[in-house]
């Protein structure tokens, strides 16, 4: 035991020693979490609109104007014709162009029925179906209002029939995206600091020669693995109780649940990561490398997390590889216990796969590491 701790305090003042890495460990992950959560949106705001008026009367300038008040549209201009309109979007200057044809009034009073066209912009796809939900919204809301003001003015005094409907949010009431995305940047963090720190370490040691000193000494390999890997477990741990401190003070991120059960499953979670930075560090020769590798893998295990996108959207055959992704399983358990107050119960499968994970990659890391007496 003496050993180990020895290892753990030559480890600890040699991480702190590098004045270079520190910055790198604590200044830059915070920086990085205050601005992707304020970066990372879904949401789709300050639209380009423009729009083509062949009506020219008081219906279609209220429709106009329905979007004007909008806080997702950015009205710009009137496009006199179609081919400038078309000409504008190529360019790159609106997002979305509605044309209202002629008549439009008179056809909505006599017909009861009319249509708009609508060009939108979809060279990025998720953002032109939230830019058509918004068109829609809009033009349902516009529709529901005019049927009022045309029944009025009626002779038939027949009160259309109306189904409202009442929307309830659990977990997330005010539909802030921060609140959704702030879990998901912090296991990032603390999945990407504690990987490139574990994997980079021991092939330092390689670089500069040190490796082979202490392969020669009494160290055993589980004595000296322990060691090594404890101060970036206890980095991570670090990372995490900032990364909530911020999410709170900052983000103003609702915490439900159980705080040890948070720590408990990052304790378990950051094993499995530990685990894979050093089976990366044991088949490779530089830091280049094992920078290259890490990024590699936690691209994929990122992309394919649910973190930005969810995975009942994926392909089958991507959805049953998530189920071998252990970032998914952070995600998850964050969300599910900070916004839903999830218990010990709820998350034990994620709790039960994770530690098989920590399990499996520590004893691949352990087996694969040569020690040579």
């Amino acid at each position: 035991m003496k050993i180990i701790l020895y290892i753990i305090q030559k480890e600890f003042k040699q991480i702190f020693r590098n004045k270079g890495m520190l910055p790198i460990i604590f200044v830059l992950p915070l920086l990085q979490l205050v601005i992707l959560s304020n970066a990372a949106t879904f949401e789709v705001k300050n639209i380009k609109f423009g729009y083509i008026d062949n009506d020219h009367t008081s219906t279609s300038r209220a429709l106009v104007e329905k979007f004007n008040a909008s806080t997702y549209f950015d009205v710009l201009t009137d496009f006199p014709s179609e081919g400038l309109a078309s000409s504008s979007m190529l360019n790159g200057e609106v997002d979305v162009v509605l044309e209202i044809p002629q008549y439009f009034e008179r056809d909505l009073q006599k017909e009861k029925y009319n249509s708009l066209g609508i060009t939108i912009n979809a060279i990025d796809g998720a953002a032109a179906g939230v830019e058509n939900v918004y068109v829609t919204q809009i033009v349902q809301n516009f529709n529901q209002n005019l049927k009022v003001d045309l029944l009025q003015v009626s002779d038939k005094q027949i009160q259309p029939i109306t189904i409202e409907t009442i929307p309830l949010f659990w977990y997330n009431e005010t539909l802030n995206y921060k609140t959704f995305m702030v879990p998901g940047i912090l296991v990032l963090l603390v999945t990407m600091i504690t990987l490139f720190l574990s994997g980079m370490n021991i092939v330092r040691e390689k670089e500069i020669g040190t490796l082979e000193q202490i392969n020669v000494t009494p160290i055993k390999k589980s004595q000296f693995i322990i060691g090594k890997l404890f101060p970036f477990w206890v980095i991570g741990i670090g990372l995490l109780t900032i990364g909530l401190i911020i999410a709170k003070l900052i983000f103003d991120v609702p915490m439900i649940g159980s705080l040890v059960l948070m720590y408990f499953y990052t304790s378990i979670y950051i094993l499995v990561i530990l685990g894979i930075g050093l089976f990366i560090s044991n088949f490779t020769d530089t830091q280049q490398q094992a920078m290259f590798i890490a990024w590699f893998f936690t691209v994929i295990f990122i992309l394919m997390s649910g973190l930005f996108t969810p995975i009942e959207s994926m392909p089958e055959w991507a959805q049953i590889l998530t189920e071998f992704n252990p970032i998914k399983y952070f995600v998850e358990v964050m969300r599910m216990v900070m916004l839903k107050g999830s218990s010990f119960i709820d998350v034990l499968p994620q709790i039960i796969k994770t530690f098989l994970f920590a399990f499996i990659m520590n004893g691949l890391a352990v087996w694969s590491y040569k020690k040579t007496t």
